[in-house]
């Protein structure tokens, strides 16, 4: 796979690149379950300890903080965004609140079908009387058909000011059209929650006005980790109106009045974040830099793909897209209506963490570190051997 997208081509890859990332995971054969959690690197984790270990020596905070800047920088390479318009967030959850109550009065269009973390921070802000939420319109019959260009030109109306959308679909995997949804949306805010594709999805992330991304799910750095990073036009629509005192100018003048805020994403900063976790990020964002992200993407759709392949060949449903360019690290098995939990319980006995939705589907989720012994275990409980 070539990429032409900023940050992704593994220019700073070197021979063995793979290997030395590979090498540097640890979790167990059968783990199945990057789409919910996605286990640390050594490197990651001695990052944390490092930082820790001087913490409690007493150094300075401000060298304890320079791991933002760190940060920060990856995140500009990776996503092509220029470095003033990234700032850090927590969680996916903290950067979607931050955008939702900063945008213009209007509507936003969202799925009901989305992730909770991008639904409730537009429920939010509509109970502030900040925005009105306007729900895409389903398709009869299909719960969770996916978010298309052609449903958004559909539901965009003139009081539209965003349009909210995850990349890469939690429960089925379905990988968002961003060109298209860019051009659904016109002159309107595009918000797209990355984090169940960046870093395994090989695309222009700056076709969307504002990313967000935690980098606890593939970006495999951990909880408190991830990322905001806005387009030129999303800073000049959006308001700060949850920063906090770290997002100002002279925030150490201790005057008593409120100061204008700092110029880029850094004016949605509330305090002072955790070195810990922007040296966890910046450590697997830096990690992911040198084995390249194409490298990645081409190796988790090449194992996705033996994954349908063979769920396919033993009879099992997949209802996860099949097609190469529709899909990401998500396959989702079919199973009979009221059997997914007991399949689920199957799974873990045999040694594969994975994550059952509903009553009749089981999630499987791949990364470059899955082998072909973990399929193996999959399948002989979804192939019905056990």
């Amino acid at each position: 796979m070539t990429s032409n997208h900023p940050g992704t081509s593994g220019a700073l890859a070197t021979p063995g690149a793979l290997d030395t990332y590979l090498s540097s995971f640890a979790e167990p054969v059968g783990y199945l379950n990057f789409g919910s959690y996605g286990p640390p690197s050594r490197d990651v984790v001695e990052t944390i300890g490092r930082l820790a270990s001087a913490a409690s020596t007493g150094v300075p905070s401000a060298g304890l903080h320079a791991e933002d800047e760190r940060a920060l920088a990856a995140v500009s390479r990776l996503t092509g965004v220029d470095r003033a318009g990234v700032a850090l967030a927590g969680s996916t959850s903290l950067g979607l609140m931050q955008v939702a109550f900063g945008l213009p009065r209007g509507e936003v269009v969202v799925s009901e079908a989305e992730f909770p973390s991008n639904l409730y921070a537009w429920w939010r802000s509509e109970e502030a009387g900040l925005t009105t939420v306007r729900p895409l319109p389903p398709v009869p019959g299909q719960p969770l058909a996916p978010v298309t260009p052609e449903r958004v030109a559909d539901a965009v109306g003139p009081y539209t000011v965003a349009v909210a959308v995850s990349a890469v679909d939690f429960r089925t995997g379905t990988v968002a059209d961003l060109a298209g949804l860019r051009e659904a949306a016109g002159d309107r805010l595009l918000v797209v929650d990355g984090i169940q594709g960046f870093g395994v999805v090989d695309t222009d992330w700056s076709l969307a006005d504002a990313l967000v991304v935690g980098g606890q799910k593939w970006l495999r750095a951990g909880w408190g980790t991830g990322f905001v990073a806005l387009s030129p036009r999303a800073l000049d629509r959006l308001r700060p109106v949850l920063g906090g005192w770290t997002g100002v100018e002279g925030p150490s003048r201790y005057d008593g009045v409120p100061h204008g805020p700092l110029p880029g994403a850094q004016r949605f900063s509330v305090t002072n974040g955790s070195p810990f976790a922007s040296g966890a990020l910046a450590t697997a964002l830096e990690q992911l830099e040198q084995v390249g992200v194409d490298v990645v993407a081409s190796r988790v759709a090449d194992t996705a793909g033996d994954l349908v392949a063979r769920l396919d060949a033993a009879g099992v449903p997949v209802l996860s897209p099949v097609e190469r360019e529709r899909r990401a690290g998500i396959v989702v098995a079919g199973v009979p209506a009221g059997d997914a939990a007991a399949v689920g319980a199957r799974l873990d006995a045999a040694g594969v963490t994975a994550t059952v939705h509903g009553d009749d589907r089981v999630r499987l989720s791949v990364h470059a570190t899955t082998t072909p012994a973990a399929l193996d275990a999959a399948l002989t409980v979804l192939g019905g051997r056990a």
